[in-house]
């Protein structure tokens, strides 16, 4: 009996999560710890990662943590020596556009360098598992209305230092797999929402807001009335939610050729909106009365990307995605998230 489940173990392959604690990360260790052909692996930083995101899996057995830097070798060098893994869902990254301009060279360190570092461990280690690089579709940066939308093929031009982090880091993924034959699967999935994104994020945002005035906690309020603060809302998105996101990440590094470039994305009519639209229908949703919406100019990019409108049909094509979950229910569930953070949050 021994024996049998010895080599039971032996074919379970090894799945690495870089950045499991982080918003994708987390939701993906929730869909794959399920499986009983897959070992897990996740990477947290020793004394910076917030662990709420996946406390409920803390104690899992079939989870394994790994203290790791990306952005050290030896450190990466050891994570996969241990692990040697079969496949790496790569989504440690600095991936807040705002603070990017004021810290250039940790984006590049995080987001490029630990890229680097994780594929040239692979090679060290003698190793080529299957690895997903998580793109942006920010990398395409200043499109014009009449190149929407947005192909494998359009051009880039990235207005932010985050989305040139992700450029660098989407094709020094194409020079490994030219180079060394490695099987990099590189994807640029558009925005995907949902419960455990940061609030410095824009629906996130709204919601925290709106949950604190729903318990008559607001940030700010003018003469008893609750003010909630946005950057720019007038640009335009197709949004999907985290589940179904995760969904195409699997069918990606599961079906997806080593070397190309994948859009993924909700394209359907009714997941496309403005941010002003999506925070209109949250409040609509809420049972706060009387909200004041006002833009503070400290939330407002240098540089705005008013239209990130994506064509899956290549992806859709080869995998049969389509997203299960509609833009209300998206909304909904990230709201009752945040309802249930501000719940146990102490002011």
């Amino acid at each position: 009996m021994v024996s049998v489940l010895v080599r039971y173990e032996n074919m379970k392959q090894k799945i690495l999560i870089t950045g499991i604690t982080g918003f994708v990360g987390s939701h993906m260790a929730d869909y794959l710890i399920v499986r009983e052909d897959v070992q897990l692996f996740g990477t947290k930083r020793w004394n910076l990662s917030r662990l709420r995101n996946i406390r409920h899996l803390l104690d899992d057995s079939r989870l394994t943590i790994i203290d790791c830097d990306i952005t050290d070798p030896v450190s990466v060098n050891n994570l996969i020596k241990t692990v040697m893994p079969d496949k790496i869902f790569h989504f440690a990254a600095e991936s807040f556009v705002s603070p990017s301009w004021l810290h250039p060279s940790h984006y590049m360190d995080v987001n490029y360098k630990g890229t680097v570092n994780i594929m040239e461990a692979c090679r060290a280690a003698g190793i080529n598992p299957r690895m997903l690089i998580a793109g942006s579709p920010e990398e395409h940066g200043d499109i014009k209305p009449e190149e929407l939308p947005i192909t494998e093929s359009t051009v880039l031009r990235p207005v932010n230092t985050y989305a040139v982090t992700k450029v660098a880091q989407d094709l020094i993924g194409y020079v490994y797999h030219r180079s060394y034959g490695m099987n990099i699967i590189r994807t640029r999935a558009f925005n995907h929402e949902g419960p455990r994104r940061d609030n410095v994020f824009g629906l996130a945002w709204y919601a925290y807001q709106i949950a604190r005035i729903e318990k008559g906690k607001p940030i700010r309020q003018a003469q008893g009335r609750p003010i909630l603060e946005t950057g720019h809302t007038g640009d335009k998105r197709n949004f999907t939610h985290i589940k179904d996101m995760i969904e195409g990440y699997f069918l990606a590094i599961e079906k997806c050729t080593p070397g190309e470039l994948y859009l993924i994305g909700s394209d359907e009519q009714d997941h496309i909106c403005t941010f002003k639209e999506a925070l209109e229908k949250m409040i609509k949703l809420s049972t706060a009365k009387n909200i004041e919406v006002k833009v503070n100019p400290k939330y407002v990019r240098p540089t705005a990307l008013p239209f990130l409108i994506g064509d899956t049909k290549k992806f859709r094509d080869l995998t049969g995605w389509k997203p299960k979950i509609g833009l209300d229910q998206l909304l909904v569930d990230i709201l009752d998230y945040w309802r249930d953070f501000v719940k146990n949050e102490r002011y």
